[in-house]
């Protein structure tokens, strides 16, 4: 059963920000530099930290901005944070959300964003479960991953909400969104450019121009 009456919340989807897997350089500075820039969502996808280790990332971020962090892993962390929501890779998608109501039972839902990455359009639009948002990946090749080519999904028949991700910079902004994404998602091209928190702004830059047309 869809939990849309705990987790109905208002928001536009603009860009939405995955951490790079590994930590990097000055991460933490950088990252709160972004949310001063506007950055609204940012997905807390480390899949090598375990529970203590999210919860000294969680700590370093200024408290602040911690209703703008969605995170991958450790679902539990929405009991002990204000965070945004929650997120699930396509495998806890396919492992849990037949059976919702147990997974949910001892997580603080109430106003959080429940979003899931899918690969295949067929698959997100066959979904059954209300989720807030959707990731749909790749839509260009991808910045960030070697070999990771393009499909070039066109979602305008789909009536959900519909992040494009893979390939997201400057250049295909406004082709994600003639193809039907609602938003973008964004990964290599912030966070492997010489200055992320420039790169971010000219994406933020183009995508509300973008938006607009």
């Amino acid at each position: 059963m869809p939990l849309q009456s705990l987790t109905q919340k208002h928001f536009l989807i603009m860009i939405i920000l995955i951490a790079p897997e590994n930590d990097i350089s000055n991460e933490i500075e950088i990252l709160n530099q972004l949310f001063e820039e506007g950055l609204m969502f940012y997905h807390l996808r480390k899949p090598a930290k375990n529970y203590q280790e999210h919860v000294a990332y969680l700590n370093k971020i200024d408290k602040e901005y911690h209703n703008r962090i969605v995170v991958h892993y450790h679902h539990e962390l929405i009991n002990e944070f204000n965070l945004k929501g929650i997120h699930f890779q396509e495998q806890k998608r396919i492992d849990h959300i037949d059976n919702p109501g147990q997974y949910f039972k001892n997580l603080d839902m109430y106003g959080k964003t429940i979003s899931s990455s899918f690969h295949e359009p067929e698959v997100l639009e066959a979904c059954y479960f209300e989720f807030d948002y959707h990731l749909l990946s790749p839509v260009f090749s991808s910045i960030s991953k070697q070999g990771y080519q393009g499909r070039g999904f066109n979602v305008n028949s789909i009536h959900k909400t519909i992040i494009g991700m893979g390939g997201i910079d400057t250049e295909t902004i406004e082709e994600t969104l003639q193809l039907g994404f609602k938003g973008i998602g964004v990964l290599g091209g912030v966070w492997n450019t010489e200055n992320p928190v420039e790169s971010f702004k000219r994406i933020k830059k183009q995508f509300e121009k973008s938006s607009l047309k």
